[in-house]
């Protein structure tokens, strides 16, 4: 199920940089290192990459590792990497969760989120896309908890098809429920998969212990990544369906609502134009600074294109979400679903899908980077 970690020639460059403590130039773009491979560590594809960095700052990469397929339902496997030196140096691929040996039983939808109060790790993700299963880990992802299932607490019985994130989840910092664990997700209110989206999010109050069902958006959002501002309202980010309902002028950019109640009730719909899509899962997360001045930084990565998976782009707001750069180009050809974190140094990491979903890849750069 594993297979040895080998540094590329991209890490080795991205190595260098990090040891002469170089800063990216506005014109440089940051080396890439292939993290999964199709074909290689015996599986078929590898797909929906999420990013976490720890409290002892380690970097935590999850995906799907799909077995026969590139198939979203087929025989898929919960898979990590991990990285206790900013992303030079991973170890093995190793297996998180699996289910049913050779049995088509699909795993998937990694939404990690990290307790910075406790140093937990929790990972939910979705058996079937109708479960929702959840695990931990309590020393730094080195191991995991059998997972356990809590469909029950966050599904209402009526609902069909459920996915959390694909991305990562978020911890409150601010206003009375600091310290909640946040898990952005989607679900469709019929059995079958034929009924409209709606993004939606479930907390825990009591350090994952329980969950709970928070609130939901309007009917055509679907896969989304939720952050907090200074203030403590949230912003939610969500792929657009809206062309679904006849509403092409709608389509192809993102989503927005904002919840005032800490995700108990969220804001209409608006489409955020600045922010365009071709229909794709899409990276959101707040930019922790040490300056007090009021404005909430945030980071938003995507394919930038309106016709098709490419053009990888990481985008910078300094205003909460509501505007954003034009953004740098990280990777202009085949890019789909990404994860962004910041890492230990405060530079900025990301994985990102590419080349027609044959490779996930990491690249980590300054966020003056952005600017």
């Amino acid at each position: 199920m594993c297979r040895s970690s080998r540094l590329t020639i991209h890490s080795i460059l991205l190595a260098s940089l990090l040891v002469a403590g170089g800063q990216l130039r506005a014109a440089d773009v940051p080396p890439l290192v292939d993290l999964f491979v199709s074909g290689e560590g015996g599986y078929h594809t590898y797909r929906i990459p999420a990013m976490v960095t720890t409290n002892e700052g380690s970097l935590l990469v999850f995906c799907e590792g799909r077995k026969t397929s590139s198939i979203d339902d087929g025989d898929n496997d919960m898979l990590m990497r991990r990285s206790t030196d900013g992303g030079v140096s991973w170890s093995e691929i190793m297996l998180v969760h699996e289910e049913g040996g050779d049995a088509i039983i699909t795993i998937g939808n990694a939404c990690p989120v990290v307790d910075r109060r406790t140093g937990i790790v929790w990972l939910t993700m979705n058996r079937g896309n109708d479960q929702v299963l959840v695990s931990h880990s309590k020393d730094d992802g080195q191991s995991w908890s059998t997972a356990r299932d809590i469909t029950d607490q966050v599904k209402k019985p009526e609902w069909g098809w459920y996915a959390t994130g694909p991305g990562v989840g978020i911890q409150l910092q601010h206003g009375p429920n600091w310290g909640r664990l946040l898990i952005p997700c989607d679900h469709r209110e019929t059995k079958d998969r034929s009924g409209p989206s709606r993004s939606h999010i479930i907390y825990s109050d009591d350090h994952g212990r329980t969950w709970q069902l928070g609130g939901a958006l309007g009917y055509r959002s679907n896969e989304c990544q939720v952050a907090e501002r200074i203030d403590g309202t949230l912003l939610l980010n969500a792929r657009n369906h809206l062309s679904r309902d006849g509403k092409p002028e709608l389509g192809k950019q993102r989503l927005l609502a904002v919840s005032s109640d800490q995700g108990l009730n969220w804001s209409d719909m608006k489409v955020q134009s600045s922010l365009i899509e071709p229909t794709c899962q899409a990276s959101l997360i707040s930019y922790p600074r040490s300056s007090d001045d009021g404005r909430s930084w945030m980071l938003f990565a995507n394919p930038a294109s309106r016709t098709a998976r490419e053009k990888m782009t990481v985008r910078l707001s300094i205003d909460g979400g509501r505007r954003w750069s034009a953004g740098r180009l990280l990777y202009e050809g085949s890019s789909a679903y990404s994860s962004l974190s910041v890492l230990k140094d405060k530079r900025v990491g990301i994985v990102f899908e590419r080349d027609g979903y044959k490779r996930i890849s990491f690249a980590a750069f300054p966020v003056d980077w952005l600017r």
